[in-house]
């Protein structure tokens, strides 16, 4: 058997202050500069556990619930929630807090798939995770609903046939004018 670590062992915390050349046109920080950061956590994070240069395979679901401001104080924290054979689920919290009032927003949450890869550029296992408690546990099993869900979707893509007289017929239902062939 393996080597397995905590998922304690995995946990990196980053702090940035939000400055104006961080913001987009409407005075908010921009979504994409949050996204880099989130990018380098998971790197962090998944580098930590593994051992290993770790690169990102994918981002699901990343929903912006709050606009951060230029001058508040984002907290980004990171953990493995899942571990294949050389991949890792990075679960991401994003806050946001005023310095003058104290007051913290939940800006984002996101999970980042990261695969560990060996000096060669080839992928590499990773350690086994020890889950301590339910919080984790639930984590985990969050992690496993998105994988099946993603492999669902995958296959849906793969065979539905999107040029059939019934899906066609289907887009009558939505915003959309066609210009078909």
């Amino acid at each position: 058997m393996g080597a397995f670590k905590t998922v304690k062992s995995s946990k990196v915390t980053i702090s940035e202050l939000m400055l104006p050349s961080h913001s987009n046109f409407s005075g908010k920080i921009h979504g994409g500069y949050i996204l880099s950061l989130m990018d380098q956590i998971a790197f962090a994070c998944a580098s930590k556990f593994s051992g290993f240069y770790c690169v990102t395979a994918s981002v699901d679901t990343v929903n912006f619930l709050n606009p951060i401001e230029i001058g508040e104080l984002v907290t980004m924290k990171a953990s493995i929630n899942y571990v294949g054979k050389s991949s890792m689920i990075v679960g991401i919290r994003v806050e946001s807090e005023n310095i003058g009032t104290g007051k913290v927003k939940h800006c984002n949450s996101s999970y980042f798939t990261m695969v560990a890869k060996d000096a060669d550029g080839k992928n590499t296992e990773v350690p086994g995770l020890i889950i301590s408690n339910y919080d984790e546990v639930r984590r985990f099993y969050n992690c496993l609903k998105q994988i099946s869900l993603k492999k669902d979707r995958n296959l849906h893509e793969e065979i539905f046939d999107y040029k059939t007289i019934e899906a066609i017929e289907a887009l009558k239902d939505y915003k959309v004018h066609l210009n078909l062939p």
